[in-house]
């Protein structure tokens, strides 16, 4: 069981990102900001959602353009793989390990075997997206060597599988009020356990969730 878990991932790592990013990304590099005015945002679950594999989701955007959208869920832990078994089955078997206590992420449910990590701008490489200022993401087996090796980035966070919507559906569930948009906080990202990432990002936006109610969407 475990073994065929392993093999279904290790795809995962050969091409970590990169033809998702092809497909949603590169395509809209030089659309205007109004077009991709969520990507580097948070969007926070609604504390009523009927999608039980939302529930009290954080989603970091990477896209948003009139085509429709795409994220990465930082709310959920992977529960049947480990990051040195990551690591060992995309052929990187020498490498030390040197970065400890690294959770994999639940990114969302569509095409689990791709992989994200988002990360800090500290490393880059040519298939490397620059998100903003301060958030990256890398489609490539160095960012995860160097990462397994404490090197660079500094920070970062590795997720299976993403959340996905398209053209105008985002935009449909918004105005359901299915989801809450916030800035995407450095120490939400990086510096917090996982299971008080959603209650915490309602206390930075200063919202009680338990006074919440809404009408749910899907994504």
């Amino acid at each position: 069981m475990i073994q065929a878990v392993l093999q279904r991932k290790q795809v995962l790592i050969c091409n970590l990102l990169y033809s998702l990013l092809k497909q949603y990304i590169f395509p809209y590099m030089a659309i205007e900001d109004k077009e991709t005015y969520l990507a580097g945002k948070l969007l926070l679950a609604m504390p009523v959602m009927g999608d039980l594999r939302f529930r009290k989701a954080v989603i970091y955007m990477i896209s948003h353009h009139a085509q429709g959208a795409m994220g990465v869920m930082i709310s959920q832990p992977l529960k049947d793989l480990s990051f040195e078994q990551l690591v060992k089955e995309a052929g990187l078997e020498d490498v030390e390990i040197k970065r400890q206590g690294v959770e994999l992420l639940n990114g969302g449910p569509v095409e689990i075997q791709h992989g994200f990590l988002i990360h800090t701008p500290d490393f880059e490489h040519e298939n490397t997206i620059k998100i903003d200022e301060r958030i990256s993401v890398s489609a490539n087996i160095e960012a995860l060597q160097a990462f397994a090796e404490g090197v660079c980035p500094r920070e970062g966070l590795l997720a299976l599988g993403y959340a996905g919507w398209g053209a105008g559906q985002l935009e449909q569930e918004l105005q359901e009020s299915s989801w809450l948009i916030a800035d995407a906080d450095y120490n939400l990202l990086f510096n917090m356990p996982r299971h008080e990432v959603w209650d915490r990002a309602y206390a930075r936006i200063g919202v009680d969730p338990t006074l919440m109610s809404s009408e749910t969407g899907r994504a």
